[in-house]
Formats: structure tokens, sequence, C-alpha cells
């Protein structure tokens, strides 16, 4: 019984030498130390010696626990300290550059507008996203029954409130309460019943102008839309203008650039055509300026519109809208 004792003790020892891992150190307990362990094991042997030697064996497994409990509580207290040791710090080593957020693209491109602008004289303005339908449709010369409704594929909430199509609504917003000269943007997004596919999303971002005074012509209008598309894309960018409709200016026009991949020259992005649509513009419909409290025949206009997505994606060279929203780190850090 004695050397069963001696045996135990001996396996401990050779097993504690072998302990590498915080694992090790917690199997090492199981296996001597637990309610089923080799130690508590031992003391079931104390049934099987006579009377008279029982107290000499309960002393040596006594004197076994205590010394392996004490040895067990300094390995473990000495795997602690190492685990815990602080690695020593080289200081001639470079520093580890930390990851920093950065601006969207979206963003980036936004800001730029927004700097141009701001040197041709625009003030930037901006208005609720969630609209009522006189500032988004009704002063806009659009009315219930005006079929441009339906170019809009709105989102309504109610029959009376939606989420803006356009950032138009800030243009009235600001005439309500200002007299002219008016010359502001109106950049940030807005929302249409649009399925996302690689040129469309339901919602997208924007930026429109208003110039009003006296004597504005459309040639102020093509003077500024030139002198933003050299500013963004480079003095060689060309821009045309085609008749187009839209119910808040008359005349009314579409306008291009010529492509910024190709350089007129025809490519696959601008399929082959050298241009590239930007979006609408025209003269400040009278109807718009009557809503406002603006006499027409005092003042004119002109209004513009442009998608901030759709610049950036012939700034960046991006063929999918989707892009800027799928949180891609890949992607982002980039730009």
């Amino acid at each position: 019984m004695f050397e069963e004792v001696e045996k135990i003790k001996k396996a401990y020892f050779e097993d504690a030498k072998k302990v590498k891992t915080s694992d090790d150190v917690e199997k090492l307990r199981i296996k001597y130390l637990g309610r089923k362990g080799a130690v508590s094991s031992a003391f079931t042997m104390m049934e099987e010696v006579p009377n008279d030697k029982k107290p000499m064996l309960g002393k040596a497994l006594n004197q076994l626990k205590t010394e392996l409990e004490n040895h067990f509580a300094t390995l473990q207290q000495e795997f602690k300290a190492s685990l815990n040791k602080r690695e020593t710090i080289d200081l001639t080593l470079p520093g580890r550059k930390p990851n920093t957020g950065r601006k969207h693209p979206i963003a980036q491109v936004e800001d730029e507008i927004k700097t141009i602008f701001k040197g041709l004289g625009f003030v930037v303005e901006d208005g609720p996203e969630i609209e009522n339908d006189f500032y988004n449709f009704e002063a806009l010369n659009i009315p219930k029954s005006h079929p441009a409704r339906d170019m809009q594929d709105t989102l309504y909430i109610n029959d009376d409130i939606v989420l803006r199509t356009h950032t138009s609504p800030v243009q009235i917003r600001v005439m309500e309460k200002k007299q002219p000269p008016v010359r502001m943007i109106a950049p940030g997004r807005v929302y249409r019943r649009d399925t996302p596919d690689a040129t469309h999303s339901p919602f997208f971002h924007q930026v429109e102008g208003l110039v009003v005074d006296k004597d504005i012509s459309f040639a102020d209008l093509k003077g500024v839309i030139e002198a933003f598309a050299h500013r963004m894309f480079g003095k060689d960018i060309k821009v045309r203008f085609r008749p187009s409709f839209f119910p808040f200016t008359e005349p009314s026009a579409e306008y291009d650039f010529n492509c910024v991949f190709c350089r007129g020259q025809g490519c696959r992005v601008c399929k082959q055509t050298g241009w590239i649509e930007i979006s609408g513009a025209g003269m400040v419909h009278p109807n718009v300026f009557r809503a406002v409290g603006y006499d027409p025949e005092i003042y004119s206009g002109y209004a513009f519109g442009m998608g901030i997505d759709r610049i950036a994606m012939l700034k960046f060279d991006i063929d999918g809208i989707r892009t800027f929203f799928e949180n891609d780190i890949r992607f982002l850090t980039q730009f």
C-alpha cells in the first residue's frame, strides 16, 4: 500500500515536468487532485488495510495530498507569471501604422462639388428628406393630375407625405424665406421606387442648383455647367445641351459631358457615342416663381441637377452604383 503512495507521487512529478500549456495544468489537477483523481482514489485503500496499519497509511496519504497540492499551487502561479510576462519592446523597430477611417468616395465627391460651386459664388443649403406634397411636387409646377408624377417613382408615406424624389424642394423653401438674388446648391440623399441594378438604387445622392436674379439667361446656365465640368474633369471636357422637358423649367434641356474615359473618341462606357448623359437643367418656370411669391416679370433664373453617385462613378471609373453601398473594406480603402 505504501508503495502505491510513492508510485502516485513519482508519477505526479514526472507529469508536472511535461506541463506546457494552461490546458496541461488543468489536466494535471484533474488527474491527481480532482474528485476522482489518483489521490482521492488512494484513500479508498484504507478499507483494505488492517486497523493497526490505518493510522500510518492515513498519515502517508495526507502527506501526499498536502505535498501535491502545495506543489501544484506553486506550479500554477509560476505558469500564470510566465504568461503575464510583458514582451520586451524594441524601440528601434518602426511603429505600427494604426487603422484610420476615411471619407466614403461619394462624400469625397460631394465635398469637391461643394468646393467648386462655392468658388463660383454659390451657397450650400439643406432641407428635410421627408417632404410634403406641396414642396416636392405642387410648388414645382407638378399638380396632382400632372403626368410627370409618374416619372418620379415616388415612395409615399401617406397621401401627402413622401420621401423626397429630388432636392428641388430645398429651392422652394429657400425662395420662400429669401428675396432675390439667390445663388444656391442643395446636395443630399433622395429616394425613388427603383429596382437596384448597376445604375439604379432606391436611394441615391443628388445636387441641384438654383440662380435667381434680374436678367439671368440660358447663357449663364451654360457657362456655370461648363465651368463645373472643367474643374471636375479637366479643361478638355466639352458640354452639350439637348432639348427636353421638365415641368419646373421652360425651356428645359438635358446636358452631357464628352466621355471622361475616351475623351469623346468612343468607348464601351459611352456606347461609342463619345458622350455621357449627366442630368437636366433649364430656365425656372414662371409658375414656380408664382408659388413662392416672386414676380416672373421682374426676375428670371435657371436650375440644374446632377447625380453625385454618377459623378463619382465617372471620376473613379466605377461601373456599378451598388459598389458604393456594399461596405466592402477592400473597395473603400482605395479612396
